[in-house]
């Protein structure tokens, strides 16, 4: 797959469940780190992207080590409150590995001080935290798609009348 999401020891099963979802809905491969805040087979997790499981390109790591070894030659990008750059001012390659860090500490800071350049932000105000990570992941994917003019998704649909 061209656009990969990567979550590095993601907390809350319905997180990681729904950003499952979006990445069957999209194409994209789903790359999980250990530890994982939750097995696998948790039903919060399958319950929010149930049906969807079967679509999925999901690959495991025992850790951060194992991911980025693994991912070396990788064109990553770090999601990060901590990010110089929005996430709209930087330019995705055709492969692309965007990363995201555990709901409660975000990614490890050795990783983002040691590739500032590829921190990326999205912009919100200075009174909050940080977004929820399943929507996090959506803005990113979307904007990646954006710009390839979401090649490969299905055209608009027809209206349907329903009755209620």
């Amino acid at each position: 797959m061209d656009i990969n999401i990567a979550l590095i020891e993601p907390e809350i099963p319905q997180n990681t469940g729904n950003i499952a979802r979006t990445c069957a809905a999209v194409g994209a491969s789903l790359h999980l780190v250990k530890p994982l805040g939750f097995e696998i087979d948790d039903r919060k997790l399958k319950r929010a992207g149930l049906d969807y499981w079967d679509k999925l390109d999901i690959t495991y790591y025992e850790n951060l080590d194992e991911f980025l070894y693994k991912n070396k030659d990788e064109a990553m990008f770090f999601f990060t409150t901590k990010g110089k750059q929005a996430y709209t001012d930087v330019t995705y390659p055709k492969r692309v590995f965007i990363v995201f860090g555990k709901e409660t500490k975000g990614l490890p800071e050795e990783l983002l001080y040691a590739n500032p350049e590829k921190c990326v932000r999205i912009p919100m105000r200075d009174t909050l935290r940080s977004l929820n990570l399943s929507n996090s992941v959506a803005v990113a994917v979307y904007e990646v798609l954006r710009r390839r003019d979401f090649d490969g998704l299905r055209e608009a649909g027809q209206l349907t009348k329903y009755t209620w």
